[in-house]
């Protein structure tokens, strides 16, 4: 493999995981919370009434709620960018 395809591989591969994260939020309410990524200055005050605000940062704000659809409603809030936060992935986690 050349540096030439690996550099055009790796962008390739990293929207892809992006956009099936973004695929994930908006058609499964699977997700425990959600990162807003990048978020707007106004998103704190726009947040639908039931939302809980985990973490708060200038670079990414973590939400949770139990509403049906959470993730649409963030983005009619003002979200630029919406990713579930807090699933096991391919793997089932451990009991304890």
């Amino acid at each position: 493999m050349t540096i030439k395809s690996i550099l055009t591989t790796l962008p390739m591969v990293l929207l892809g995981w992006i956009a099936t994260l973004v695929i994930v939020a908006l058609l499964t309410d699977e997700a425990p919370a959600y990162v807003v990524v990048l978020p707007q200055d106004g998103l704190l005050r726009n947040l639908p009434d039931d939302t809980a605000v985990l973490t708060a940062s200038r670079l990414s704000i973590t939400v949770a709620s139990d509403v049906p659809g959470f993730a649409k409603s963030l983005y009619a809030s003002g979200a630029r960018l919406v990713l579930p936060a807090g699933l096991p992935g391919c793997l089932p986690l451990p009991k304890v």
